[in-house]
């Protein structure tokens, strides 16, 4: 599936209204991301990576992940991270029904409690974001303008690094995975992204 790094303003209006692209840019804040987890290897890796930088995340949990690594999951929130909602079982919002695709989302609600929620893939429809912001659901949809690309088999690590460092600024929200398909990358470019923005003097804060 092609993708495009960073969120550019024409990209932005082709998607519902009320997404979160960014945070405020007024302070040196980073707002790392995870999805997918989580992971009895790579969740681990990341959470030891954020405790040696003292930095705050945002992962974005598939609700089957929950029900298979409950013990990881519980780890997450009690080092102080924030937890999202990526629906149950990672459907594609273009490629299912809306009822099916929503109930998903319903689904994952009962082991994610959080009023966060990123549509896997970056797939979202009109119909779609409305019913999770309205009729009594009221998820805050979080998406990003900063994407590594660590899930992308044809790239490498550095390469990773790159697409974060030339485009992170303050305020953005990087998506980084917790899975083994963006192992190989995330290994180098989670611990070289971390050290390379503290250097810098920015923070690592979860979006709340």
């Amino acid at each position: 599936m092609p993708y495009i790094v960073t969120s550019p303003w024409w990209l932005r209006m082709v998607f519902p209204s009320g997404m979160t692209w960014h945070m405020p840019r007024k302070e040196k804040n980073i707002y790392l991301t995870f999805d997918d987890g989580p992971h009895p290897t790579v969740t681990p890796f990341v959470l030891d990576c954020l405790k040696e930088y003292n930095a705050s995340a945002t992962f974005f949990c598939i609700g089957k992940n929950v029900d298979q690594y409950p013990d990881i999951y519980k780890r997450i929130l009690e080092e102080g991270h924030k937890m999202g909602n990526h629906t149950q079982s990672h459907l594609n919002a273009r490629k299912v029904s809306n009822s099916l695709w929503v109930d998903d989302v319903k689904e994952a609600s009962k082991r994610i409690d959080s009023d966060l929620f990123r549509p896997p893939y970056g797939r979202i429809t009109g119909k779609g974001a409305e019913e999770l912001q309205t009729k009594g659901n009221r998820y805050r949809i979080i998406l990003w303008d900063v994407l590594s690309g660590d899930f992308d088999e044809q790239l490498t690590a550095e390469k990773c690094i790159d697409h974060v460092i030339k485009n992170g600024k303050p305020g953005s929200i990087v998506v980084f995975h917790d899975s083994l398909k963006a192992w190989p990358r995330l290994e180098k470019a989670l611990p070289t992204v971390l050290k390379y923005y503290s250097e810098k003097g920015f923070g690592f804060k979860r979006i709340d």
